[in-house]
């Protein structure tokens, strides 16, 4: 099985240490190709809905350039950024399944607890998060959303404030909201799962190990990607270039 995660920003770094995480979760028999986009090709942090919007055509170009690779097709895919970008232009172009890490997450706290709590980095982004909570249908599940109030490359260094910062908000949703479960609502948070789950005494949700257990199940499983309706490969229009 091979399992194809993109990581719509630039940060090879960022890339690097998602990759980590996921091929952790993977079983002996699943092959992770971790990519993201050059410099220039792409955002380098996305935090606004400009930086959303590219972020989709991001995810859109490289999954039809992965079905159209001389390797074949991945099995799976996995969206590595909380806004969930282009997820729905990326099952258009697949059979296989493609999960958000937002989506995985939310899916996989509420497994795990009644209630769960977002914590992310900028304020700027919580309606996105909101957005989600609603599309998922988790607005009951969903008790709070913190954001943290730092850059989303600031998770790189280790030396800034940024880690306790989140950590605080994840021990604020769990004693002041009742939060069974926290979501961390970035990839770039992917390595700060364990040490604040200790912390908390809840569990905290990594959405990248989320997405990558649910995608490998999911092939094992053999379900894919609806072909149906919404979902069927775009329609192709004369003169058009994709």
């Amino acid at each position: 099985m091979r399992i194809h995660l993109i990581n719509p920003n630039t940060s090879r770094a960022m890339t690097d240490k998602i990759a980590v995480t996921a091929r952790e979760v993977a079983g002996p028999d699943v092959a992770v190709v971790a990519t993201c986009p050059e410099p220039g090709a792409g955002p380098a942090a996305v935090e606004s809905h400009t930086d959303e919007a590219w972020a989709a055509l991001v995810v859109a170009q490289q999954v039809a350039c992965a079905e159209a690779g001389d390797g074949g097709p991945a099995d799976g895919y996995v969206i590595a950024c909380f806004g969930d970008p282009g997820l729905d232009a990326a099952r258009e172009l697949t059979a296989g399944p493609v999960i958000g890490i937002a989506e995985a997450a939310m899916h996989v706290a509420t497994l795990s607890g009644r209630t769960f709590a977002v914590v992310t980095t900028l304020s700027r982004t919580l309606g996105r998060a909101h957005d989600l909570v609603r599309r998922y249908g988790f607005e009951d599940a969903c008790v709070a959303l913190y954001a943290a109030d730092v850059p989303v490359l600031e998770l790189e260094d280790a030396g800034s404030a940024a880690r306790e910062r989140i950590a605080e908000l994840c021990e604020r949703a769990v004693r002041d909201d009742g939060a069974d479960t926290v979501v961390l609502g970035c990839a770039g948070m992917t390595d700060l799962c364990a040490d604040l789950t200790k912390r908390t005494g809840v569990p905290v949700i990594d959405g990248v190990a989320a997405a990558v257990g649910l995608v490998s199940g999911m092939v094992h499983m053999n379900v894919g990607t609806s072909k149906r309706d919404e979902y069927a490969p775009p329609p192709r229009r004369p003169g058009e270039r994709r």
